[in-house]
């Protein structure tokens, strides 16, 4: 089978759909091709008893991700508020405590400690990410460092160190270890500062799409059509300055003028390019591992913690479910809490059989809400790094010496093919805003090149 279009779409996440809908508009021919047999690719609903939806993957929006909000809008969704009325539960160090606001009661010396982190980290991440990562001033000297290492140099406590561990798996699902704090201020930064990435209320998890966030996907597919081709991966690229051929693994063979890999980064390695990329694309993807995450939505009759004054919301720093929200659905039923096994608690919790892993789970869970969480009637969990077209997730991050050694290569095109993706974003990397970012810049890149001829 051999198909001839204006340009090859790699992936059907948010960021390929965008670029297609925006070059479909913009007049030019395209055909998307999906590995799944499905859409979203890091969004996905799954449901829960009597059928509601519920999402298994990414799934909140926030004030000023204005391209995912006006994306929502444009598709005709709607969105509404994470619960979190009532007290929220915090565990840091040894303390643990039942507040309201954003600040926990812990002691003063650790807040501060936070506090005067939590600064330092903002004013970095605020010049890093004006600049562009590996053009900031003293580039070099936090991209050969890790995160781990400029906290330990930074935050003075054991608690306060817990406590940016606790946020580093929660917002990347990895360890400080892992990153670089030059990838780690750029993040921030993109975001607007920390605050912005880890609130709810005003934040990064303020908000959910009514039905589930996959919907987004599901609006853009249908808006597209039979230009979208599911069960359809990619093994071979073969490119040259005047267009594209595109092979999947079932026999499809695709021409285009342009191609848009619209892919994690790690699975960029896994397609055969001829001739092969540079090299400064080829080291950048082999530095660019995911991050690592299991997420769980247990389900009950009623949302009891709301029943005692809780919002559901609960953080600690010692537990393997480091972080909760309550989740239940725009209907109000059934009730859910959401909780997420990240980075090494990920490694761990993979290696339990269900059985086990579901145990460990449920007693975090009654560890912070109490016996009455012992009893759901619904568990749910999907664990990213088994996702063959994944790998991981919320999404990739570099390792020390990438960016300021590759990451040049982050967005260029090579020839014809053009790169996508929230991890190419210059704000809110990482998110869906990031991937609509991503698909209308390719688009843009791409248009002017097309349209003449198409003339």
């Amino acid at each position: 089978m051999d198909r001839s279009v204006d340009v090859v779409v790699v992936g059907a996440g948010v960021a390929g759909l965008v670029a297609a809908r925006d070059l479909v508009r913009g007049g030019a021919d395209v055909l998307v091709l999906e590995a799944r047999d499905r859409v979203g690719g890091r969004l996905l609903n799954a449901e829960l008893p009597g059928g509601v939806p519920i999402e298994v993957g990414g799934q909140w929006v926030g004030p000023g991700q204005d391209r995912a909000l006006g994306l929502i809008e444009a598709l005709g969704l709607r969105t509404y508020p994470t619960y979190g009325e009532g007290r929220h539960i915090a565990e840091i160090g040894s303390s643990r405590s039942r507040y309201t606001g954003r600040i926990p009661r812990v002691n003063p010396l650790v807040l501060a400690d936070i506090g005067q982190a939590q600064y330092r980290l903002d004013r970095l991440a605020r010049r890093v990410a004006a600049a562009g990562p590996w053009q900031a001033h003293d580039a070099e000297k936090l991209d050969a460092q890790t995160f781990d290492t400029w906290l330990r140099k930074t935050a003075r406590t054991t608690a306060g160190r817990a406590f940016f561990r606790l946020v580093t798996e929660a917002v990347f699902s990895a360890e400080p270890e892992d990153m670089s704090a030059l990838w780690a201020a750029f993040y921030v930064g993109a975001a607007g500062g920390l605050d912005p990435l880890i609130n709810t209320e005003g934040g990064a998890q303020q908000d959910r799409v009514v039905g589930g966030t996959q919907r987004i996907a599901l609006a853009l597919a249908q808006e597209l059509g039979d230009r979208v081709a599911l069960e359809a991966p990619v093994a071979d690229v073969d490119w040259e300055a005047s267009g594209v051929r595109v092979v999947t693994r079932r026999g499809l063979t695709v021409r285009a003028r342009r191609a848009v890999i619209a892919v994690p980064p790690p699975l960029t390695a896994r397609i055969r390019f001829t001739p092969g990329l540079p090299g400064d694309r080829d080291h950048l993807v082999q530095r660019m591992p995911m991050g690592r995450v299991i997420k769980v939505n247990v389900a009950y009759d009623e949302p009891f913690w709301r029943h005692e004054g809780l919002s559901g919301q609960a953080n600690s720093t010692h537990r393997a479910l480091g972080t909760v929200f309550d989740n239940t659905p725009f209907g109000g039923s059934p009730a859910v809490l959401v909780g997420f096994l990240e980075g090494r608690h990920a490694d761990v919790a993979a290696r339990l059989d269900t059985g086990a892993r579901r145990e460990l789970v449920i007693d975090d869970l009654v560890g912070y809400f109490g016996p009455r969480a012992r009893n759901p009637i619904a568990y749910i969990e999907r664990d990213w790094a088994d996702e063959e077209y994944s790998r991981g997730c919320y999404g990739a991050f570099t390792a020390p010496s990438t960016l300021t050694r590759f990451g040049c290569a982050l967005r260029t095109p090579v020839g014809p093919v053009h790169w996508a993706g929230t991890e190419t974003a210059t704000k809110w990397a990482g998110y869906i805003d990031g991937a609509a970012e991503s698909g209308h810049r390719v688009a843009h890149e791409i248009l002017p090149a097309v349209l003449p001829a198409l003339a």
